[in-house]
């Protein structure tokens, strides 16, 4: 008996030194966690945080505008540049109260770490040259052709390119295929969609396309300069063709259309849609139409598809019955891309100048580096590292944004510190109420969806307002402070002149590009990046106290571009 005591005496002391053991490597743990993470915090808070609060001089506080170069001095008394009783704002010391230090680096940590989270959980097991075979017809209904080379200089599928490096599967890009009207699907790196109507000329090894979908385990998705080839003539014969045919207009035709087109069709009873699926099958992204004669081709300096036409001088061409003379013809855009500007890649040595674009979160910035990459064909950097980006085919996210690989780098970074690192700076500026609604969006529905009812309603609209406003401005001013070298760009500008101004940013950027390049941007102007989903009508979330608010940032944001001798606000900016 005494024995069998002694065992469980010398068994408990042994859980005891047990237990306490693990009690103190976990407690040493969660405190080095937390000093990692207060230090990263106080890094951070030496960081763009004074743009959040606008100082102006003591008895300033009833006046409606202050001059803007008071604004920069940080030495003048501690109120806000807005002192008003319509919308009550934090004072200076609320502003820089830790609390709301720690809310806003939060927020600007979160934008960094975004793209690692979603990175390493989209991460599969590498596949080797070992790689067994895979599934090719088990879910998808077009018949697997082959693994054939791939060859970025002259590919064969190149109707339509789009990536998905995070959901990509073989009946996503068959199905995308499809819609457009293509025959063949090909699918590269696990997450690379190209369409065609030809085979790729060379076969290769079946081992040889290796890489697994991103979003679906077990199937082939090509290879390294490796294409997964797929027949989508099932899924395509019961697609509408003409669901993607955009009618662009009635416009004065060229003078030599058979010059100015590659390819032509001559049918009696002509419809816009056997010319836009012939047009299709040959892989041009507009078909022309003129009486009974179809033409195919691009966007061009000869046809540029500027100037429109009265629609009633192409009246009765839709049947192709009639025309005025053969002056005037219909414009469709057919379901195929226009690829002229699609290939993009890093720069090859590294750049001289380090140039930031600059704007304030919901200014149309993703907008800007999609127009840049397919105008000058290099990627763009970001400061933040999005993954939601990165999976859609803006590889320079995952690029470190100093690498000085990209041809710029986004940032919505002020402060004098954050600002001065840049060489030089294209600074895109929007309208305020629309790029606060437009950040509110994309915080509660992400970049391509809608907030809402409920969010709008809510308190954390006008408490994202009431923080976010005096950003807006102080944005801008910090850059007009110490930025070294600007280029400013409105957003609304940018809009309605898109060729014009899109030359100004790519010279900026000591790029030289084609009329044609940049007729091909424009032809794909909004990318992948417009917002979908239900869009209130006659919407008006701002109450008067916020414009009230809003409208004197308006002021002395005007105020501060004319007298650095940039162009002011545009009219729509006027305070409403």
């Amino acid at each position: 008996m005494a024995k069998a005591f002694f065992r469980l005496q010398k068994f408990l002391r042994r859980t005891q030194f047990l237990l306490f053991f693990l009690t103190a490597a976990y407690l040493m743990a969660g405190s080095l966690l937390l000093l990692q993470r207060t230090r990263l915090v106080i890094q951070q808070g030496s960081r763009g945080t004074s743009n959040q609060a606008l100082p102006v001089p003591d008895g300033m506080a009833g006046v409606g505008i202050v001059d803007p170069r008071m604004l920069q001095n940080p030495r003048h008394g501690p109120r806000l540049l807005v002192g008003m009783n319509t919308m009550q704002e934090p004072v200076l010391d609320q502003w820089h109260s830790p609390r709301w230090l720690v809310t806003r680096n939060s927020e600007l940590r979160q934008l960094r770490r975004r793209w690692f989270h979603r990175f390493i959980s989209d991460q599969e097991p590498i596949q080797t040259a070992g790689f067994k075979a895979m599934k090719h017809t088990a879910e998808h209904k077009g018949a697997y052709m082959g693994c054939f080379s791939d060859d970025s200089r002259e590919r064969t599928l190149k109707g339509a390119v789009f990536y998905d490096l995070r959901k990509m599967t073989v009946s996503h890009c068959q199905e995308a295929c499809a819609e457009r009207a293509y025959a063949y699907a090909g699918l590269a790196y696990g997450a690379e969609c190209y369409c065609g109507n030809k085979l790729p000329a060379t076969a290769s090894k079946p081992e040889d396309c290796n890489s697994e979908c991103k979003g679906e385990k077990g199937s082939a998705c090509g290879g390294v300069n490796r294409l997964s080839v797929y027949r989508v003539e099932e899924l395509r014969a019961g697609a509408r063709r003409r669901r993607n045919v955009i009618y662009r207009g009635c416009f004065r035709a060229p003078e030599n259309l058979t010059d100015t087109f590659p390819a032509s069709l001559i049918q009696p009873n002509l419809t816009v849609e056997m010319c836009s699926e012939f047009c299709s099958k040959k892989e041009f992204p507009l078909a022309v139409i003129r009486a009974q004669e179809c033409y195919c081709g691009y966007p061009t300096g000869r046809f540029p598809l500027h100037g429109g036409a009265d629609g009633l001088l192409c009246s009765g061409m839709h049947n192709a019955s009639s025309h005025t003379e053969g002056k005037y013809c219909l414009v469709y855009q057919t379901p195929v891309q226009d690829t002229r500007c699609t290939d993009r890649k890093f720069l090859t040595t590294k750049s001289k100048v380090f140039v930031a674009l600059s704007s304030f979160p919901g200014a149309g910035n993703t907008w800007a580096r999609h127009l840049i990459e397919h105008a000058t064909g290099y990627y763009t950097g970001s400061y933040y590292f999005d993954g939601a980006l990165y999976n859609k085919g803006f590889k320079g996210e995952k690029d470190h944004w100093r690498s000085r690989r990209t041809i710029c780098v986004k940032t919505h970074e002020s402060g004098k510190t954050e600002i001065e690192m840049f060489d030089s700076a294209i600074l895109l500026i929007r309208n305020p109420y629309k790029s606060l609604m437009a950040e509110f969006n994309r915080k509660y529905a992400g970049h391509l969806g809608y907030a809402t009812d409920r969010n709008w309603k809510s308190k954390d609209w006008p408490d994202f307002v009431n923080s976010y406003a005096s950003w807006w401005a102080s944005h801008v001013l910090d850059w007009l402070k110490y930025g070294k070298r600007l280029l400013i760009i409105h957003y609304e500008d940018l809009k309605q002149s898109l060729i014009p101004k899109l030359k100004e940013m790519v010279e900026f950027l000591n790029m030289t590009v084609s009329e044609d390049r940049l007729l091909c941007v424009e032809n794909n102007r909004d990318g992948n990046f417009k917002r979908s989903g239900a869009k209130q009508k006659d919407f008006e979330p701002f109450t008067q106290e916020m414009k009230d608010l809003i409208n004197r940032y308006i002021l002395t944001v005007d105020e501060a571009l004319r007298e650095r001798n940039f162009t002011g606000l545009p009219r729509e900016y006027v305070p409403r």
